[in-house]
């Protein structure tokens, strides 16, 4: 019997035996540094010369491991594999496919902490950021499973007099996964699992800044007996088979989160039908956000300070979901602001090994970029804290706030992904919203007021997919907050909700005359 589905809980690292095996899980990551680790292509491991280098972004020196690259021949023997296996995986019975995916689901769980820790070497995550990516990948799998078997029979539909009639759902076929480095087992784990739970197969292509992590997971995927060819592990540089993947005429959909500027590219080049493509393909995206955290006169000022600090700054400020932007009415402006940057002088940043709030970001490329923009909002707005940089051991930024900005700042309108806050203040509720909604982006944001009124206009006027009232704008939770954005933060179709299976169904009407 599968029980119902309840989120995974976080480990309280306050408990000293949690602490005790995080640290030993830690220790025992460092055995694999240095390994390679081979493409896997219908269940064949495949190791070229050509490797990727995955170096531990709090010692930029130290290479976690390597991974295999993989070529355009590589890409269409991956092709082949998960075409022949979808003739026999497509045919399972919905619920054999969810309760499969169920043991790896356990099988994660029991082996929690070395997916975790791995996490913190790969990607620099602190402890907390690292168990609660893995906890939401194990999230994505038992949820979606659940969902899958509520759709195994189709839907009811009606009956006329001398006609049966049936409305059900089938898999589509092969399609590509491109995953992310920073949620790399979460996103990664969602994406490639809910397709193959709906019984297509996958190429996966993880982002070369953390690919060991995903590699973990297709150990499960063999360990728990997953048919050779479902998923297709094909590391490699984007441009070399990325493009190819998209285009290929055997490419059905297409899963992918990253920047603005390549999702828009995916989204283009998916568009165009190949030579020998008999199907449109479906192109799920998300594509990052400006998230805005609107305090307004009547708000618990503590409250609006700690939620603008966490949401700005949690690993490193490096969520799609991040809070960058804080816009206050100008009556309490000063005191929120004042408030932020006192619990911002108390975040400690490190090495994550050592239990630090912050770690480093992800790569010389993001260090270089983010530290552009503390160049340019020191010419737009007011430094209050942060602003330095340190990259002479590992890519470290200090937190850093901006007040006084212009609502229409670069800092205020492109995306950071790094510990990066702009401050600006409006006069009235209306200007608020106009000013959080004054970007190209519409993912997540949260209003921090005890006017219901405000909360309420809010709701309708706030043009984000996912919208809190008196928390902060990060930390969707599986099953309880859909996720996915508006405008060109993405196509909205909100992963972990009731409806996300679809993307990965065809629905078919078979009418019986009798």
């Amino acid at each position: 019997m599968v029980l119902p589905y309840s989120a995974e809980p976080a480990t309280d690292f306050t408990q000293e035996e949690n602490k005790k095996a995080f640290k030993a899980a830690l220790e025992n990551a460092k055995n694999d540094f240095g390994v390679k680790r081979p493409l896997i292509i219908g269940g064949e491991h495949i190791e070229t010369d050509d490797q990727i280098t995955s170096y531990n972004p709090s010692d930029k020196e130290q290479a976690v491991g390597h991974v295999s690259k993989a070529t355009q021949g590589h890409i269409d023997a991956a092709f082949q594999a998960a075409g022949e296996a979808f003739e026999t995986w497509s045919e399972w019975d919905p619920k054999d496919r969810a309760e499969l995916l169920i043991r790896v689901a356990a099988i994660i769980r029991r082996r929690k902490h070395e997916f975790s820790a791995l996490m913190v070497h790969e990607a620099g995550k602190p402890w907390n950021e690292a168990d609660g990516d893995t906890n939401e990948g194990i999230d994505f799998i038992e949820y979606y499973a659940r969902s899958m078997m509520e759709l195994a029979d189709g839907k009811p539909v009606l009956d006329r007099e001398g006609e049966h009639n049936k409305y059900f759902y089938q898999p589509m076929g092969t399609g590509v996964t491109i995953s992310p480095w920073n949620f790399p087992f979460a996103i990664m784990t969602g994406t490639t699992v809910a397709p193959i739970i709906a019984g297509n197969t996958v190429l996966l292509k993880p982002a070369e800044d953390t690919p060991l992590i995903s590699y973990k997971l297709m150990e499960v995927f063999e360990e728990a007996g997953l048919p050779k060819g479902v998923v297709n592990f094909v590391t490699g540089d984007p441009g070399v088979i990325g493009d190819y993947m998209v285009d290929h005429h055997k490419t059905h959909f297409i899963t992918f989160t990253g920047s603005k500027s390549t999702g828009l590219r995916i989204s283009e080049r998916a568009s165009v039908v190949q030579e020998g493509q008999h199907f449109l393909k479906r192109v799920i995206t998300e594509m990052g956000g400006k998230d805005t955290i609107i305090v307004d006169k009547t708000a618990d000022l503590d409250l609006a300070a700690d939620s603008i600090v966490s949401s700005a700054f949690g690993f490193a400020g490096q969520k799609c979901s991040a809070g960058s932007r804080a816009v206050i009415h100008e009556d309490v402006y000063d005191e929120v602001l004042k408030k932020a940057v006192e619990l911002t002088e108390e975040l400690t940043v490190g090495n994550p090994v050592d239990e630090t709030y912050m770690g480093p970001v992800i790569s010389r490329k993001q260090f270089d970029m983010i530290k552009g923009y503390i160049d340019i909002g020191k010419g737009e707005g007011t430094l209050k804290i942060g602003g330095e940089t340190d990259d002479s051991k590992g890519y470290f930024i200090q937190p850093t706030i901006f007040a006084d900005l212009d609502p229409k700042a670069r800092i205020m309108q492109e995306e950071i992904f790094g510990p990066v806050v702009a401050f600006a203040k409006a006069k009235d509720f209306d200007e608020l919203l106009e000013i959080a909604n004054n970007t190209v982006y519409g993912l997540t944001g949260s209003v921090i007021t005890n006017t219901r009124e405000n909360w309420i206009k809010a709701q309708k006027k706030f043009h984000v997919g996912n919208l809190y009232l008196n928390r902060g704008c990060t930390a969707a939770v599986m099953g309880y907050h859909p996720f996915g954005g508006f405008k060109l933060s993405g196509t909205d179709q909100k992963t972990g909700s009731p409806d996300y299976m679809l993307n990965f169904l065809e629905q078919k009407v078979v009418s019986e005359m009798f």
